[in-house]
């Protein structure tokens, strides 16, 4: 844990679950990355800021599966776990997902991300 950072201090997600249905439906569309490592895919502060400017928070949380209940729904900051691009999944993104929630004791956060990458990995198989 960062120097300075206590447990009291890091948030309590709860799973975004129009976030999972958002992943699965794109995953349907054949919208996904299986290949990308995340550091090469993951998208800008920037980026972030032009998908909020053009489809508001709601548009930007749509992309993460974690929710900070405790942050003002109108902030960045509410939506943790990312799992794409803002235009495909991205199969190594569910991995860091995963590896994050699993390590910082987000167990709910965890299993999302680990359900949309085994469906992620028996619709790329298929």
């Amino acid at each position: 844990m960062p120097c300075g950072v206590s447990v009291e201090n890091m948030p309590t997600y709860e799973v975004n679950d129009a976030a999972v249905t958002h992943a699965r439906s794109l995953i349907d569309d054949g919208r996904y990355d299986t290949t990308t490592e995340w550091s090469d895919a993951a998208p800008s502060a920037s980026d972030e800021n032009d998908v909020v400017d053009e489809r508001g928070y709601d548009g930007f949380g749509a992309w993460h599966l974690g929710i900070d209940p405790e942050a003002s729904e109108d902030t960045k900051s509410r939506y943790a776990f990312p799992f794409g691009d803002f235009r495909n999944v991205n199969r190594a993104a569910l991995i860091h997902a995963k590896q994050r929630a699993s390590q910082n004791d987000h167990d709910e956060v965890e299993k999302a991300a680990d359900d949309v990458l085994e469906y992620l990995d028996a619709r790329a198989e298929g």
